[in-house]
């Protein structure tokens, strides 16, 4: 046990090693880079590497096409330029997301408009969707938060009745599935993340899913200087730019496909076992919900809602110390001041998100084990936040 103190001078509950993340590379993963090494057929237009990611992520996913690219923000970026966005029109982007979804659309001209969420499940709905709707909106842009599928059936009704394109970011939801169906295969196109903190990770990296043939093809000249599929390398059929993977990020990306499913379900374990624990210790903390019509939870994130009134911060810190660290969250997107300038604010954004805590994925992957330590934490720094309460209020009188 570490020699650290928790916040109150004791012992604290965890000694605050939790798995890493990334995880230390496996065998398959080694000999791939080896071989990309070894090759020098480094860039994705000398080796097979991208183009076997791209295939096989899309069937793992339900769709038909795949491109892969630099990171996710230029996924984005691609997918609704390929999609028909064009400067001037407008994106509905959700208010509890990361910057990115924003600074995507403004790289291309268009305006981000800022719609509220649910506030029991954090995802667009059809009616926050519905509410920031205009004559210029051409797309709206569906988060999968922290690897929970939105709430894809009426939001679709809703992009069906308007004519709209619908984007899925599922950044933070590799493997995640929606009416049994895997999220990357229900919109007009998906983008995805392998950032350092992802699901599946190779530092960097995005990858461009749809069953359009000619949104894949758009998407693929555009990350390929203009240049089209089989045509000449000095043929460019269109402005496009370099936004290729290279290989040896395939090479890291590859073997993932055949173990995210065992990672899947210890982070799931880990999310079971932790709301037993805390419906067991009263309610004072929930694991926010899922949308209805979700089969399968990611758990990129795990992410808790404080009951009464708390002070975050405080609650932040003891756990801190208790060697359970959180996260505080994303502030409304409507609050940052430089992209709500340049953006469309619907509602007011006022932070509303004071009462959310995440876990993030290296204590996930502890499972039932590391949600036992997580419950212990929560219910001593709650039980000595409620005697500071009590203490406070006698004080008062």
């Amino acid at each position: 046990m570490s020699d650290r103190l928790a916040i109150d001078g004791g012992t604290p509950v965890h000694d605050g090693r939790w798995p890493a993340w990334p995880p230390p590379a496996d065998e398959r993963q080694r000999a791939l880079l080896a071989e990309v090494l070894d090759s020098g057929a480094w860039g994705a237009t000398s080796g097979p590497l991208c183009d076997e990611l791209a295939e096989r992520f899309a069937a793992s996913h339900g769709a038909r096409h795949g491109v892969t690219l630099t990171n996710g923000t230029l996924a984005l970026f691609v997918a609704l330029q390929s999609a028909g966005v064009e400067p001037g029109d407008e994106v509905i982007v959700p208010a509890y997301t990361f910057v990115a979804c924003a600074t995507s659309v403004l790289l291309l001209g268009a305006t981000p408009v800022i719609a509220e969420v649910d506030p029991q499940h954090l995802h667009l709905s059809a009616e926050t969707v519905r509410s920031a709707i205009s004559p210029r909106t051409r797309a709206v842009m569906v988060v999968h938060l922290a690897g929970s599928p939105a709430p894809m059936r009426e939001i679709l009704d809703v992009a069906s009745e308007h004519d709209l394109v619908v984007i899925e970011d599922s950044a933070q939801a590799h493997g995640a599935r929606y009416d049994d169906r895997p999220v990357g295969s229900l919109g007009t196109a998906a983008t995805f993340s392998f950032q350092s903190s992802k699901a599946m990770t190779a530092g960097e990296g995005g990858l461009i899913l749809t069953d359009d043939a000619a949104i894949a093809d758009r998407a693929w000249s555009l990350c390929n200087v203009g240049r089209e599929r089989g045509g000449q390398w000095y043929g460019h059929a269109r402005v496009g730019w370099n936004l290729r993977m290279t290989e040896f990020q395939a090479a890291l990306l590859l073997p993932w496909l055949d173990r995210l499913d065992d990672e899947i379900a210890l982070r799931e374990s880990f999310a079971t076992a932790l709301a037993a624990q805390l419906h067991a210790q009263g309610g004072e903390v929930d694991v926010v919900a899922d949308p209805q019509g979700t089969t399968r939870n990611s758990r990129h994130l795990l992410i808790l809602r404080l009951r009464g009134p708390r002070d975050r911060d405080w609650v932040a810190a003891a756990l801190e110390a208790e060697g359970v660290p959180v996260d505080l969250g994303y502030p409304h997107l409507g609050s940052i001041e430089p992209v709500a300038a340049k953006s469309r604010v619907v509602g007011d954004p006022a932070d509303r998100y004071t009462d959310l805590l995440w876990l993030r994925q290296p204590m996930l992957m502890a499972g039932e084990a590391g949600a036992v330590k997580t419950a212990e934490a929560l219910h001593r720094v709650l039980a000595d936040a409620r005697s500071r309460d009590r203490l406070a209020q006698d004080e008062r009188y």
